[in-house]
């Protein structure tokens, strides 16, 4: 495995911008929405995203959180997958088009599915993983943060 120092330590060079990230995610985590949803969320972007740190990160949370392996490794196939609930497939749906964005936007038939299946509470907390996730993988990319040594 690689190892290597990231480019820049944000939480040094930005520490009260950093702390008020750290608290958005903590204030996700205290949110209606399903947390197997948010751990999800957090794995599939930042696999679009090619963010190893929050790869590693987040595929090791949701292990410690009971997340069975066979699902984690059909996520980045989860469409053709028969192991994820109608719920969490408009769920990755949306966090895929709102990562990927095209000059549409997300389109009207991924946010009807969504709005049909979450309360306005989950689904602005959806909204808010999705974004907040896609930041720290531009974070941790252009940093080149490694996954985390556990050898």
């Amino acid at each position: 495995m690689t190892t290597h120092q990231p480019r820049l330590n944000l939480t040094a060079a930005a520490p009260k911008a950093a702390k008020a990230l750290f608290a958005a995610d903590q204030a996700l985590h205290e949110s209606p929405l399903d947390q197997t949803i948010l751990e999800l969320i957090k794995l599939r972007v930042s696999q679009i995203n090619q963010c190893v740190h929050c790869i590693d990160l987040h595929t090791h949370d949701a292990l410690k959180a009971g997340e069975a392996p066979d699902r984690l490794y059909q996520l980045v196939a989860w469409r053709e997958s028969a192991l994820f609930t109608p719920t969490e497939r408009a769920a990755l749906d949306y966090a895929e088009a709102a990562t990927t964005l095209t000059e549409h936007g997300v389109s009207d038939e991924i946010w009807t599915a969504v709005r049909e299946a979450f309360t306005d509470e989950e689904l602005g907390a959806l909204v808010v993983q999705t974004a907040l996730i896609n930041a720290f993988n531009r974070f941790g990319v252009p940093l080149l943060m490694p996954a985390q040594n556990r050898t």
